[in-house]
């Protein structure tokens, strides 16, 4: 598998994910409204718009068909399926963002974001963890899965979703949701502070000091 640009990008690549009920997108949207310099990729999927959810906002709504020809013609820098759908995030648009220097956030499954690692090292991946098994299952009915047949099905691939936070490189729990959106916050800001991130946006600082 061939690197991918972004590998030298100025912009840097944030991959959160975690088991469907955990509160992710919650945590994703509150972080995003605090930080201006952070961008959501929206991820194309060939499921139905659920609710409120509108093509361009939440995703790229397409069918599967349209979906499959992109993943011919390599147009995703990663892809899988999750309870039978497809999703799948723009290699363009990723890589275009973080040329314009652009810090991105991937909300994506845990396959996606083991792809994204192998392609692009230097992506810092977040799993955010439920604080027990029972308040997952709680925030689940709570949220609308009330069919025991789906709810069933989230738990059992949550226990395999869960297993794979160890290849991540922050873990967040979210118990209570102030708490876990700082430590969001914390993990994106500690990224930006690192040596080769302050050499590339505070380059007139690093000359004057002779470190450049």
């Amino acid at each position: 598998m061939n690197a991918s640009p972004t590998q030298d990008a100025p912009g840097n690549l944030f991959v959160v994910a975690a088991p469907s009920g955990t509160g992710k997108s919650s945590l994703v949207k509150a972080l995003l409204e605090l930080d201006a310099k952070l961008s959501l990729s929206i991820s194309h999927t060939s499921r139905a718009p659920r609710g409120q959810e509108q093509n361009g906002r939440e995703y790229w709504f397409i069918t599967e068909a349209e979906f499959r020809d992109k993943v011919t013609h390599h147009d995703f820098i990663e892809w899988a399926e999750v309870h039978g759908n497809l999703y799948g995030t723009s290699r363009a648009t990723i890589e275009s963002r973080m040329a314009a220097g652009e810090d991105v956030v991937l909300e994506i499954d845990y396959q996606g974001a083991m792809q994204i690692k192998q392609l692009f090292p230097a992506a810092v991946l977040i799993f955010v963890l439920p604080p027990s098994w029972d308040e997952l299952r709680q925030r689940l009915i709570r949220r609308g899965d009330t069919a025991e047949a789906v709810i069933a099905k989230r738990m059992e691939n949550a226990h395999l979703e869960v297993a794979q936070a160890k290849h991540f490189d922050f873990v967040v729990i979210n118990a209570v949701f102030e708490t876990a959106l700082f430590d969001l916050k914390t993990i994106v800001h500690a990224q930006r502070l690192k040596y080769a991130a302050q050499l590339r946006h505070r380059s007139a600082v690093f000359q004057a000091l002779s470190l450049c």
